[in-house]
């Protein structure tokens, strides 16, 4: 995947795995929810369909007690 030259790693993603995760700084930059359940999804995951909805929603509320 080709990231924007404008993108910094470990600003906008980091490298976990073999995968890149956008951070939250990344998605408010992008301004919508794209419906893939992004781990720091800033939105609510608005476009993310039910029941994974649901699940990312008390899995976020879970870490963060």
């Amino acid at each position: 995947m080709k990231i924007d030259d404008n993108f910094i790693e470990g600003i906008h993603f980091y490298k976990e795995k073999n995968f890149l995760v956008f951070t939250e700084k990344y998605h408010l930059q992008r301004g919508y929810c794209c419906g893939n359940g992004c781990r720091h999804c800033p939105y609510k995951y608005e476009k993310v369909q039910e029941p994974l909805r649901s699940k990312l929603i008390t899995e976020r509320k879970n870490e963060a007690q």
